[in-house]
């Protein structure tokens, strides 16, 4: 019964072991199949997506990361490295848009997020304004007669006076034969017809009725009349000197008030179709920030400066207090009559490279991508963007001095993805990273010196994840043609190394289990 039992038991292990050899190879059939079928699916026609058998999902491309610029159609051994190619998925972002960028490099990059955002406003702008005479209210100080300055009160132009203030006063010779034949008349009991006519006469002579008036009650001959300041202001224009003729309608000065003055504005030629006759001003000065001085643009004058390329307008603003001279430079603000609705961004976020402006917008998936965009006209701190925006979405506000570059937006921003590639285990290209101010990284690994010459070293190394390299043999530059002398073909060492604008360079070879 026993040996029925044991027979029974070595025929069914037996049996068992038959079953598993068969699974086995019917398994390692199965798999060779798929392993050659992979080739196949991967590198199917260009037409059709390709799909990683392993992962399922699809590649875009192959490539070799140490020259990530050079695309292949299939999979296979790198003609650069000895390495195989590692495909570049499409949900990688290879045919996305941008790049993506770790977060801790956003923040040593100092990047700075804005919303685009649509708000009505007005259309004003900044601008430089002077002060000037009101020259609509200036008043002349005029002869009529024919004397000599006997008395100059106003000694020099640009000199203060008050209204009534004397100016200068005549002696005029031909006032004394008409007030003479006045007081015959009157002292002969003429008729009154007489008199009238006498009187007339020295009107006609441009006699003052205050003098008249005065030869009516003293009896005495007058030759003097003394000239005032019609206005408070300024002396602008002095034009005679003590002792001199004057003739009738000479203008010995010209008084020009203070109460009210010009502001000449200057437009910007690029603004000057914005501005209208009417447009609201609001003008401070540096030396009163605190007080407004406002108004409305009265005329707009014709004719562009060649040498500024600016538009004037002039307005006139109250001075009553007269804290403001002419000659002042005022800071003005050129408001708008409507609102309008504009899309605004930081102007700190549009960038000009000279021949367009680019913006770098944050995608959906988080990517950074440059967007040529048309902007306006400046408002504040903002900036008015035409096309290439949308309501909503997120541009870089700050640090995109460190993305965009006068040379590519394109040859800039694949360096920031490589700078990504030890925080994110992206594929770094063999560029140096772009944040300048950040501390050099340097990757470490061992391997086995294959070769020396005296510009590099080669190694067949082991994988180093921080830039998502397999192992591989690659040769790393030397800092100088006689570093690491004693280094030799079949030693194995462990070696620092880092990105340099030739690619990638030793800072440090070592036996591997001691420092040398």
């Amino acid at each position: 019964m026993n040996r029925k039992q044991l027979a029974r038991a070595v025929v069914a292990v037996f049996a068992g072991a038959t079953l598993a050899g068969a699974g086995y190879f019917a398994g390692m059939r199965h798999t060779m199949t798929d392993s050659s079928a992979s080739p196949a699916v991967a590198s199917a026609s260009s037409s059709g997506d390709r799909i990683d058998p392993k992962t399922g999902r699809k590649v875009l491309y192959w490539h070799d990361p140490m020259v990530p610029a050079q695309h292949f159609d299939k999979p296979g051994k790198s003609p650069f490295m000895d390495m195989q190619l590692e495909p570049v998925y499409a949900d990688e972002g290879g045919g996305a848009a941008g790049v993506r960028i770790d977060p801790g490099l956003q923040q040593n990059l100092g990047i700075r997020y804005a919303t685009v955002r649509r708000q009505d406003t007005a259309e004003g702008f900044d601008a430089v304004g002077t002060t000037q005479f009101d020259e609509s209210q200036a008043d002349v100080v005029q002869s009529r007669v024919t004397g000599y300055i006997d008395r100059l009160y106003a000694s020099a132009p640009m000199q203060r006076i008050t209204k009534g203030a004397p100016v200068a006063s005549l002696f005029v010779p031909d006032w004394l034969a008409p007030q003479e034949e006045y007081l015959s008349l009157r002292h002969g009991g003429m008729d009154t017809s007489l008199l009238e006519a006498s009187r007339a006469r020295m009107r006609a002579l441009s006699i003052p009725e205050s003098l008249i008036a005065s030869l009516d009650q003293t009896g005495k001959v007058q030759t003097h009349v003394v000239l005032t300041s019609p206005e408070t202001g300024v002396v602008s224009e002095l034009n005679v000197r003590d002792g001199a003729q004057v003739t009738p309608g000479q203008t010995l000065a010209k008084v020009a008030g203070l109460s009210k003055l010009w502001l000449i504005v200057e437009i910007p030629e690029a603004l000057a179709l914005s501005v209208q006759p009417g447009t609201t001003v609001d003008a401070t000065f540096s030396g009163d920030p605190i007080r407004h001085f406002n108004g409305k643009i009265r005329e707009i004058l014709p004719g562009i400066s060649t040498t500024s390329r600016t538009l004037q307008a002039r307005l006139e603003i109250d001075n009553a207090a007269l804290k403001l001279t002419p000659g002042m430079l005022m800071r003005v603000r050129v408001g708008a009559q409507n609102r309008k609705s504009r899309l605004l961004v930081p102007s700190e976020a549009a960038i000009t490279t000279g021949k367009r402006s680019v913006v770098i917008v944050k995608n959906a998936d988080g990517r950074l991508q440059p967007v040529s965009v048309t902007v306006g006209n400046d408002i504040g701190d903002e900036t008015e963007v035409l096309g290439g925006l949308n309501d909503g979405e997120t541009v870089v506000a700050s640090g995109q001095f460190l993305i965009d570059s006068e040379a590519s937006l394109k040859s800039v921003l694949p360096r920031l993805e490589g700078a990504t590639g030890a925080g994110a285990g992206s594929q770094a290209p063999p560029s140096a990273p772009v944040a300048a101010t950040a501390a050099v990284q340097t990757y470490e690994t061992t391997g086995k010196v294959e070769h020396v010459t005296g510009k590099d070293i080669t190694f067949s190394h082991q994988p180093v994840p921080a830039l998502g390299w397999p192992a591989m043999t690659m040769a790393f530059s030397k800092p100088a043609s006689d570093a690491f002398p004693d280094v030799k073909p079949g030693q194995s060492v462990h070696f620092v190394f880092k990105q340099s604008d030739d690619g990638y360079q030793l800072t440090k070879v070592e036996p591997a289990g001691g420092t040398k």
